[in-house]
């Protein structure tokens, strides 16, 4: 594996990032078929052992809405409370913080809509309303010392409205930190968002008073524009990118959304401009070449594609992953 790669410094970029990876969780949501939890389990070891600093493992939905995270406390009880990487989890309402809380979670999410029309159809609720439901979730959680962290889905276009009113993406935003959420994490959930429209947003939060220190981003790659994207972030200050090991991943509430941006992809730009993530990059391919071997498909990363030795990816699987 040739990791050879030239560093050139940008002016105004930071020292270091924060990579939240969300592959176990939002990359292997939408699977056909069922993964054994043992199969996540080593995933999620993997991920922690490449250097990932946070690793979002599962999701307490319903199974009804997302059978593929049904083996939500099984997967906890295998990972086991002493990870040296904090491992949050998503929680829709307070019946999915009662089972975090069960399991001594320390770090969870809530996932919100910046549209009328996806508040409706992701959780049954206005745009206005969908606060009723987060706001116990949220007060409880901090009570109990966890850390929460909210996600806002259809920042940058709607499937069913369309252009986004930036303005309403950052009165979402407020009200969230307004209940004492850490961090906001600005997606595209369909991947529709270009550079500037990335930097025009960016801008208008800040306007707002919420500065590039309470926001993450969180891009998919539809029309191929969500590494230039988190280019725009970083030079606007952005300094954590949620990403998903191998690209894995969509959103199974917006069918044109396909994979997330790929840790791979945005760990090799980082390095290359010489901001450090404290990330293996080699190792994170063996893992993502591992994980495609799993599902039986090409990773849809370039940078695993290009590097990874894995026989789905034109080479040898070494024998130490074979076996697994």
């Amino acid at each position: 594996m040739n990791l050879h790669q030239r560093t050139n410094r940008v002016p105004g970029m930071p020292d270091a990032v924060t990579v939240y990876e969300v592959g176990p969780r939002d990359g292997l949501q939408n699977e056909s078929t069922v993964i054994p939890v043992e199969t996540k389990a080593e995933f999620i070891r993997r991920l922690v052992q490449a250097g990932l600093p946070i690793v979002e493992v599962t999701s307490f939905v319903h199974p009804t809405w997302v059978p593929q995270l049904a083996d939500a406390e099984a997967l906890l009880d295998l990972i086991g409370p002493n990870s040296p990487a904090p491992m949050p989890v998503l929680v829709p309402n307070e019946r999915g913080l009662d089972r975090a809380i069960d399991k001594g979670v320390t770090h969870i999410a809530v996932f919100g809509s910046a549209t009328e029309t996806f508040a409706q159809r992701n959780l049954n609720r206005s745009l206005d309303s969908q606060f009723e439901m987060f706001a116990p979730t949220i007060e409880r959680a901090l009570a109990a010392g966890m850390r929460v962290r909210a996600y806002i889905s259809m920042c940058f276009g709607d499937p069913w409205e369309g252009d986004v009113d930036e303005r309403e993406v950052v009165k979402v935003g407020g009200r969230f930190i307004d209940l004492g959420v850490e961090q906001i994490s600005l997606g595209d959930t369909i991947g529709v968002a270009t550079p500037g429209q990335v930097t025009s947003l960016l801008r208008w939060f800040d306007s707002a008073g919420i500065p590039p220190t309470s926001l993450a981003v969180h891009f998919h790659d539809t029309y191929g524009q969500a590494l230039a994207n988190a280019f725009a972030a970083l030079q606007a200050g952005i300094t954590t990118f949620d990403s998903s090991a191998g690209g894995l991943g969509g959103c199974p509430y917006a069918k044109s959304a396909t994979g997330n941006l790929a840790t791979e992809d945005l760990v090799w730009m980082l390095h290359g401009l010489g901001v450090r993530t404290g990330i293996d990059l080699e190792s994170l391919v063996r893992t993502s070449s591992w994980m495609a071997e799993v599902l039986g498909r090409p990773s849809t990363s370039s940078v695993v594609r290009a590097l990874a030795p894995t026989s789905i990816d034109g080479g040898e699987l070494p024998e130490e992953d074979r076996k697994q």
